[in-house]
């Protein structure tokens, strides 16, 4: 197959991006068959140019490669929502939250706390499955807005896997800018902090609608989930576990797997006469709840593996198209041509976040939407002297950070999934990922935090 010249790897991203933009945006229709639409253009254009079904099959599969470790994490996470909520570890952590956190400043304080656990622990995925539904839940509750709700908590959720040291994004960005990582946190606080600041003012001004939360609906919750679920202190344990795996640095499956091992055995003593035939259809189909409040049931039926298969679905067939533009060189070309030309800090920083953006867009992979501009602009960072510092926050601001706001992304899909509310719904609420691209071009233009290499650097 010929190389691909930059016009016509616009001109194929663009139409891409057509598709996609209308069917999903538009018409309102589900990712997976625009994008599986997408997919088959690009084979016939492929075969057209010359592609043996080979390389075809070989694209395919090594997109599919880069996501095994992340759908077997998300099989996990399935079978721990559902026996979290059969243990009574979720709703333990809403009657405990109904009775500390004032509905007043609900919404500042889901941001805060989901910001808390998620630098503890370095995981926006796990943060939202299981402190997040809890948080979810109670806000519903109240009569808040679900997508306001599920703005805060991804907002929360992306900032603690931003700045945690024990992200997988985190030190991703860092070795492929060639950065240390302690100092890569650091500085990428220029940005971080005005977008954490901002976000939190927001949600409060956006949260402080007191006047609209039901009293009675939130005692009459807590009365329904005090008589349904087991409601104690034990169920601080797998929330304990949880931190104290992150702090051990085990990696997430097995913290995954000793989680719901000590969970099982939680429901095990709780219900003793539980069948083995009753749990496994648990973890496969995941929970349902038989409550005398419809409101409830609807909030607490979920989890279970076969619940995680529309977002794996979604993520094999993504991918697939983000393995094909890559095996046929599609981004690569579009992005050689302005690489070459940047030769001002404003720009190529600006250029870099939209490049990551551009990424999640057509491949919908957080991790791609990092190493892709990240190999391809750290020449021109060194050439006009900029440290790696500043690739490698630019890489988080323009990459990671974004794939929540993807319909067909990754991260977006999952936390749709999770949280029950679409993308294009929780968009507009998610603050901090909205702001941290602005404010990261905004010191490319200024020099405000722009770390440079050798002397400039250290002054």
């Amino acid at each position: 197959m010929k190389k691909v010249h930059f016009k016509e790897a616009v001109i194929i991203l663009i139409i891409m991006l057509i598709i996609l933009g209308t069917a999903v945006i538009k018409f309102g229709l589900s990712p997976q068959i625009p994008v599986l639409f997408t997919i088959a253009l690009l084979i016939f254009w492929a075969r057209f140019r010359g592609a043996s079904w080979e390389d075809i099959h070989q694209g395919i599969q090594e997109g599919i490669g880069t996501a095994i470790i992340p759908i077997f994490i998300f099989i996990l996470i399935g079978a721990l929502i559902a026996v979290w909520i059969k243990a009574g570890i979720i709703p333990a952590i809403m009657v405990v939250g109904f009775k500390l956190i004032s509905s007043q400043f609900f919404i500042p304080s889901t941001f805060v706390v989901c910001s808390l656990v998620g630098l503890s622990i370095g995981s926006g995925f796990t943060t939202i499955s299981t402190i997040g539904i809890a948080l979810f839940g109670m806000g519903v509750a109240m009569n808040i807005n679900p997508a306001l709700i599920a703005g805060a908590i991804i907002s929360g959720a992306v900032f603690g896997d931003k700045m945690s040291p024990l992200s997988d994004s985190t030190n991703l960005a860092s070795a492929i800018a060639g950065s240390d990582l302690f100092a890569h946190i650091k500085n990428m606080m220029w940005s971080t902090i005005p977008s954490f600041v901002v976000s939190l003012i927001l949600f409060w001004l956006l949260g402080s609608a007191g006047s609209h939360i039901d009293a009675g609906k939130i005692a009459r919750t807590t009365a329904v989930l005090t008589q349904h679920f087991t409601i104690s202190w034990w169920a601080l344990l797998p929330i304990a576990l949880m931190f104290i795996c992150a702090w051990r640095h085990i990696p997430a499956i097995p913290t995954l797997f000793i989680n719901i091992f000590v969970t099982v055995i939680m429901i095990f003593c709780q219900h003793p006469h539980e069948s083995l035939s009753s749990l496994t259809g648990l973890i496969t189909d995941g929970f349902v709840a038989h409550t005398s409040d419809s409101s409830v049931n609807t909030l607490l039926s979920r989890g279970g593996i076969s619940s995680m298969m529309t977002t794996v679905s979604l993520i094999i067939v993504t991918l697939s198209l983000g393995g094909l533009l890559m095996k046929f060189q599609v981004v690569q070309a579009a992005m050689e041509p302005l690489v070459k030309h940047l030769r001002k800090p404003g720009p190529l920083v600006t250029t870099t976040i939209l490049a990551g953006i551009g990424i999640n867009l057509f491949v919908g992979e957080q991790y791609l939407s990092v190493i892709l501009p990240g190999k391809a602009f750290k020449p021109a960072f060194a050439r006009i002297g900029l440290s790696p510092l500043a690739l490698s926050r630019v890489l988080e601001d323009g990459g990671s950070v974004i794939n929540y706001l993807i319909p067909w992304g990754v991260a977006g899909s999952f936390a749709a999934s999770t949280l029950g509310v679409p993308v294009l719904h929780f968009l507009p609420f998610v603050f901090f990922s909205l702001f941290s691209p602005v404010f990261s071009i905004l010191s490319g233009f200024t020099g405000i935090g722009l770390k440079w290499a050798g002397k400039k650097e250290q002054n």
